[in-house]
C-alpha cells in the first residue's frame, strides 16, 4: 500500500544491503520508520517486540530468518537451531510454525550447497504468496460488502466494524481484514469504518493510519463503544482477522474479538473473519480448550505509548504504582458466533464440513 505517496510492502528484501527491510511498527502510528534486520537475532527480536506483528507478517519475516540461517551455515543442526530459536518467539499465531515447517521441509532434501539460494528464493515466495491470497480475500469480501450496499439507500455507507490491525500492516500487503474495504473503497461503495483502538497496544490506531493514507471515512472508538453502536443499527458488519483457526472453525484473534461477536451476534450483526488459509491449523479442534494463549508484559498494559503537546513519542504509566497487569493478547471466538470465513478460495461456513469443502486438499493432510 502507499505511504505519502510511495508504495511499501511491509517487508522487502535490499540485494544491496543483503538484508531484510521491514517497517518497525512499534513507531506507527507516529512515526514511519524501516529497520534493517541483519542477524539471527534481530528476527528473533523483530517478532517478540512486534516490530512486525500479524500473523501473516510473521510467517513471512521466519522464512527470511530460515534463509539467512543458510546463508550463515547451512547444515543440518543449524538449520534445526534456527527453527527452534524463531519457533520459541510467538506460540499464538500459527503460520510462524506453517512458514518455518515449509522451508524446513523444502530444505532438508537439497546438498547444503544449494540450499542459502533456495531459501532464500522460498521465503520471497511465501511473502509472494501473501500478497495474492490477500489480494483474493478482498475480492471475495467485497461481494459481500457489495450485497450490502444493494440494500441500503443510496449514498448511504456500509458501517463495518473491525477490532486490532488485521491490515497491510500486519500482511506483506494487502491486509485480510481491511483488503476487502479497500478493494470496496476503489470500487465506488461509500464506506465508514468503526476502529477500535483494540487496548492494550492500541493497534486499531494502525489500521486508522491505513485508512487514513487511502482515503477512507473511518473514526477511531474504545474498544467498548462497539457493542452500543449495534444496539443502534449503526454497524452493517463486523470483520476481524485471525492469527489461528481451527479445523472446525473456532478463530483465535486479538483479546476482545470475543466480545464483540457476542454483540454481533445479540444485536444480528453478522460477523465474518478474513481468513487466509496458512492461518487454519488442521491439528486443532478445540479452540478455547487447545489453542496456546500469549501473555506479554503487564507493562503493555499499565503504560501506555503516544505522542505528547510538545510533538515527542513517550511512554507514560496509567495505572496506579505497584498495580500489576493481565496482558493475555488473545482470545477464542466460536465458531459458532461466525457468519462466514472470509477465505483466498471464497467465503464458507465456519465449521469443520465449510473447511473441509473449501480446502480439502488441506484437511486430508492436516
Amino acid at each position: 500500500m502507499k505511504v505519502n505517496g510511495k508504495h511499501y510492502r511491509s517487508l522487502w528484501w535490499d540485494d544491496a544491503e543483503g538484508a531484510l527491510q521491514i517497517i518497525d511498527q512499534r513507531w506507527l502510528p507516529h512515526d514511519f520508520r524501516v529497520q534493517a534486520v541483519r542477524t539471527m537475532q534481530d528476527y528473533a527480536d523483530a517478532i517478540v517486540q512486534m516490530r512486525v506483528r500479524g500473523a501473516p507478517l510473521i510467517g513471512a519475516t521466519a522464512a527470511y530468518g530460515m534463509a539467512l540461517a543458510m546463508a550463515e551455515d547451512p547444515s543440518d543442526a543449524n538449520m534445526d537451531a534456527a527453527w527452534s530459536h524463531l519457533d520459541q518467539t510467538r506460540p499464538t499465531a500459527i503460520n510462524l510454525r506453517w512458514a518455518l515447517n515449509r522451508c524446513q521441509a523444502a530444505l532438508r532434501p537439497l546438498a547444503e550447497a544449494d540450499r542459502a539460494a533456495a531459501a532464500l528464493r522460498l521465503a520471497h515466495e511465501i511473502a509472494d504468496e501473501d500478497v495474492e491470497i490477500n489480494r483474493r480475500i478482498g475480492e471475495n469480501g467485497l461481494a459481500i460488502i457489495r450485497e450490502i450496499a444493494a440494500r441500503k439507500p443510496a449514498g448511504e455507507p456500509v458501517r463495518l466494524l473491525t477490532h486490532c490491525n488485521a491490515g497491510w500492516l500486519a500482511t506483506v500487503d494487502w491486509g485480510t481484514a481491511t483488503s476487502p474495504m479497500y478493494q470496496a473503497f476503489d470500487a465506488g461503495i461509500p464506506l465508514h469504518v468503526w476502529v477500535d483502538e483494540t487496548r492494550p497496544r492500541n493497534q486499531g490506531a494502525m489500521t486508522a493510519w491505513e485508512l487514513g493514507s487511502h482515503g477512507i471515512p473511518h473514526k477511531y472508538i474504545v474498544d467498548n463503544a462497539g457493542g452500543h453502536l449495534m444496539q443502534h443499527g449503526l454497524v452493517d458488519m463486523v470483520i476481524v482477522g485471525t492469527d489461528r483457526t481451527t479445523r472446525r472453525g473456532d478463530v483465535c484473534n486479538k483479546i476482545g474479538t470475543y466480545l464483540k461477536a457476542l454483540a454481533a451476534r445479540d444485536n444480528g450483526v453478522p460477523f465474518y473473519v478474513a481468513l487466509p488459509s496458512p492461518t487454519i491449523d488442521w491439528t486443532v479442534d478445540d479452540g478455547v480448550a487447545e489453542i496456546p494463549i500469549e501473555e506479554r508484559s503487564d507493562f503493555e498494559v499499565t503504560h501506555v505509548q503516544g505522542r505528547t503537546t510538545g510533538r515527542d513519542i513517550d511512554t507514560v504509566q496509567v495505572a496506579p504504582e505497584g498495580t500489576a497487569g493481565g496482558n493475555p493478547a488473545f482470545d477464542v471466538t466460536p465458531n459458532r458466533l461466525v457468519t462466514g470465513l472470509i477465505t483466498e478460495r471464497g467465503v464458507c461456513e465456519a465449521s469443520s464440513e465449510g473447511l473441509a469443502a473449501m480446502f480439502p486438499d488441506m484437511a486430508r493432510l492436516g
